[in-house]
């Protein structure tokens, strides 16, 4: 079998793209260590989650943007990260956090159920002050996550091994991160890969990362600032609501939260096909091919003047030249001088008068 002339050149490029999801790979993890030494020189300890994630999203943002302009040649290197304010944009967040805010819903009501959250409130001012600045920190953080693992080393990932290999990597990548977590066990790493097939599937529909960002900060934020459950292991998010759930393990996940939940997968699962439902419209309008028009270019406006003229030109009969038709013979050539016939003479030599 002959190899196609455009073999080698094809997996030289998916070597390329590979390469560049490595270095992309590598790039969030040395930003993650510059964003936490970073912020531990600028603020005290109170702010420094917040301001470590700002400093991640920055890093992300900019570091991408450069490789996508170096490397890929990209003439709009932040929009092409997913992260284009096109039109409707905060719709989009907007549908993404009362998808995420659903989930959220649906994974507690069986834990109360089923059981119950012992619930403690807490109402000094100071308190929902810090509600608000943990609700930044929720929503710089699952961004920071959108941009690395839907952002531009996704893409390269695609360019590499195809779209779906690519969903498949990224997702199972993002359930062994979850397995490092204190506390993790088999269920939190199904709910992790369940979730990032869920995002990923969100952003595939919508070529933009507002709508996968806001499912999982209205997944996040709902439990932790809402419900007051645990987040991966971490119960000191909310300083209003502290929530203790008292149910089976497979529906509360205890002290892990329902991220460690087996019914949490269950429905992360169950809600693909409706986030593939809802963005319908946005998967019609940025995923539609666009056309690349091809042949001889030809002026419409000229050929519809030409044709309107030629409507609405008045019949006239054709008028056909006549044709004179020349006898076939010719007529015989004169005779020269010297040729002409001698006169006629009587018998007695007197000429003969012809009239």
């Amino acid at each position: 079998m002959s190899t196609p002339p455009n073999a080698g050149s094809a997996s030289v490029g998916h070597l390329r793209a590979f390469g560049r999801f490595l270095l992309a790979a590598l790039f969030f993890l040395i930003a993650r260590v510059i964003a936490h030494r970073g912020a531990m020189g600028l603020v005290r300890e109170d702010w420094l989650p917040l301001l470590e994630q700002a400093m991640l999203v920055f890093l992300l943002v900019v570091g991408y943007a450069c490789f996508g302009f170096i490397l890929d040649r990209q003439p709009h290197p932040v929009s092409q990260q997913g992260l284009s304010f096109r039109a409707g944009w905060l719709g989009e967040i907007g549908i993404g956090v009362a998808t995420g805010w659903a989930i959220a819903v649906a994974c507690v009501l069986p834990v109360v159920l089923f059981g119950g959250i012992a619930l403690r409130v807490s109402f000094n001012l100071n308190a929902f002050g810090w509600l608000l600045a943990d609700a930044a920190f929720f929503a710089l953080a699952t961004l920071a996550l959108q941009i690395a693992f839907r952002g531009y080393p996704f893409q390269s990932a695609v360019q590499a091994i195809g779209e779906w290999p690519a969903v498949l990597m990224v997702s199972v990548l993002f359930g062994i991160l979850q397995a490092w977590l204190p506390g993790s066990s088999h269920a939190s790493m199904a709910v992790a890969i369940a979730l990032g097939l869920l995002l990923t599937l969100a952003y595939l529909r919508t070529r933009a990362l507002w709508l996968p960002w806001g499912i999982q900060f209205g997944w996040v934020a709902s439990r932790a600032l809402l419900f007051g459950l645990p987040v991966n292991g971490l119960t000191n998010h909310s300083p209003v609501v502290q929530g203790d759930p008292i149910s089976a393990l497979a529906l509360s996940g205890y002290d892990f939260g329902l991220d460690g939940s087996w019914f949490a997968c269950v429905v992360m699962l169950i809600a693909m096909p409706f986030v593939y439902r809802a963005t319908r419209d946005l998967s019609f309008r940025y995923n539609a091919p666009v056309l690349i028009p091809g042949g001889i270019p030809v002026d419409l406006d000229a050929a519809a003047r030409l044709q309107h003229e030629a409507a609405t030109r008045p019949d006239t009969p054709e008028v056909k030249p006549l044709v004179q038709i020349l006898p076939a013979m010719s007529p015989p050539p004169p005779l020269a001088p010297d040729l002409e016939l001698p006169r006629r003479q009587s018998e007695d030599g007197t000429p003969f008068n012809e009239n």
